[in-house]
């Protein structure tokens, strides 16, 4: 087995997959490091929302690079299914964000008028209009801004295409091997010990999600990241209830899928890798769920789940180069929009990475320095 590679890419959630499906594409050696297995975590637990103006409310550079990768989805799902045979369950029939109350009602009106200069389909939904849209929503519900726009992905599927796709490229894929940590000399990087040996690169990209800032502690710099457990819960209703993915404010949404499952989530529990669910976080989504649709009470229990996103403390990734050891990156921090931001996040990392990126703008708000900390 040789261990020597362009790029090595260390974790193999969806953005590692994303990045060795793009470089494996511009014909880059390129082996993805996986210390369990492949889409075992945020990426497999994730409900696959393409969220990037219902929960983005402000411009800047996180929407920017949201709305580009918004808009690869339908020519990368047809490439994925092509090169691998996966249909990653691409569904653009929109989200309504609902209101609750009389107070968030005005709040959303708001939005949508601001959010129409990125999007003019935006609307804004009065009850009629909604109920007529989705005939399930409690009564309660005053209306809704309606993306039209934001769809949604099986997400497991989506990460496995990916790597599956830089196989067909030629990557490899070693599951169950763990990063150790890094050899350098002068600067540079041009190594990574694991557990189960010496991998030889000259560029290295740390794609570990909520774990990416224990590996960056091993070359002596510290990202502001830290994990936040979400728990989930699916159910399989007897008919068809909501068409639409239904966002709530009050941090619940409703995701159906091809399959007849509906994912309900998710929890926001800082600071914690422990993935354990508890009836507790999961009491609170059916009760927020069953306020939107009261009808869920009659669907059948399918499963529980949970997952550890990487949160920032500024809400944004970090994407971009080691400030102090050359060859070394870092692409981690995408907290609730991992997916969303994957297909854009890999395009960037490869070009960054091969020098074929002509105009770094979009990159320079996510670049590492902006909290630094180097330790002694």
């Amino acid at each position: 087995m040789k261990n020597i590679f362009d790029v090595v890419i260390l974790g193999g959630g969806i953005i590692g997959s994303s990045i060795a499906y793009h470089l494996s594409k511009m014909g880059r050696k390129v082996v993805i490091i996986e210390k369990e297995q492949l889409a075992c975590q945020a990426s497999s637990a994730a409900a696959g929302m393409l969220a990037t103006q219902a929960e983005m409310e402000q411009d800047g550079p996180l929407l920017q690079l949201a709305l580009k990768s918004q808009a690869m989805f339908h020519l990368l799902s047809s490439e994925l299914l092509e090169y691998t045979g996966m249909d990653i369950e691409f569904v653009n029939k929109g989200m309504l964000k609902v209101a609750e109350t009389e107070e968030i009602a005005s709040d959303l009106k708001k939005q949508v008028t601001y959010q129409r200069n990125w999007d003019p389909a935006i609307t804004w939904l009065d009850f009629k209009e909604l109920h007529e849209m989705e005939v399930s929503l409690s009564p309660s519900i005053a209306g809704a801004m309606f993306l039209p726009n934001d769809g949604h992905v099986h997400s497991e599927k989506l990460s496995k295409a990916f790597t599956q796709a830089a196989v067909y490229f030629g990557a490899e894929i070693r599951e169950h091997t763990e990063a150790i940590s890094f050899i350098y000399e002068n600067d540079q990087v041009n190594g990574v010990k694991t557990t189960k040996g010496v991998i030889h690169s000259n560029q290295i990209v740390i794609a570990a999600g909520a774990w990416s800032a224990q590996l960056m502690q091993e070359s002596g710099f510290k990202i502001n990241m830290y994990p936040i457990k979400g728990e989930c819960f699916s159910v399989k209703p007897n008919k068809t209830l909501i068409n639409t993915t239904i966002f709530s404010d009050k941090r619940c949404y409703l995701v159906p899928k091809q399959n007849g499952e509906i994912y309900i989530g998710a929890t926001m529990i800082e600071h914690t890798f422990d993935q354990t669910v508890t009836p507790l976080g999961i009491a609170s989504l059916i009760q927020r769920a069953t306020q939107l649709i009261p009808e869920l009470n009659e669907a059948s229990w399918e499963r529980v789940w949970s997952g550890i996103r990487p949160q920032t403390a500024d809400g944004m990734p970090y994407i971009g180069e080691h400030p102090n050891w050359k060859g070394l990156y870092v692409a981690a921090g995408h907290f609730r929009n991992g997916i969303l931001l994957s297909p854009i996040t890999g395009k960037l990392v490869a070009e960054l990475l091969t020098g074929t990126l002509l105009d770094q703008t979009l990159l320079s708000a996510f670049h590492l320095e902006r909290h630094q900390e180097t330790i002694v």
